[in-house]
């Protein structure tokens, strides 16, 4: 039987753009599932890095919505480690919109904030098969 690399505190992170076709209110805003989609992307590359397996996600909890995600965003989603259980896997989730266009200066113009904004944060935990 082979030991798990998951120990708390161990961190991953993703950057991605986010693309106008994913603009889904008024002032191009996107829906809030855009980031729990993007949670689990990032939770699956913990399970594949920490067990090998891509797990399984069973539940969220403490989603806050704090500031809008917007097509044309550049955005940053990590996932920190914070209990790891026989089986389960606990984690802290945050995304921050790190990129933001600004069409005042021009069509494609963008600017990189920071600090970055916190947009949406959650707990989740997943399972992963029996070692």
């Amino acid at each position: 039987m082979s030991e798990t690399a998951a120990t708390v505190g161990r961190t991953v992170t993703h950057r991605r753009y986010v693309p106008y076709s994913h603009a889904h209110y008024a002032g191009n805003l996107v829906d809030g599932a855009y980031s729990l989609a993007a949670f689990g992307d990032v939770a699956t590359e913990m399970c594949i890095v920490t067990d090998g397996d891509e797990g399984l996600f069973a539940s969220y909890s403490d989603v806050q919505f704090l500031a809008p995600v917007r097509a044309g965003d550049c955005i940053e989603i990590e996932a920190t480690l914070v209990r790891v259980g026989t089986r389960s896997r606990e984690m802290e989730f945050a995304v921050r919109v790190v990129a933001r266009g600004n069409p005042e200066r021009g069509e494609s113009a963008a600017d990189v904030l920071d600090p970055p904004v916190v947009a949406t944060t959650a707990r989740g935990v997943v399972v992963v098969p029996p070692r």
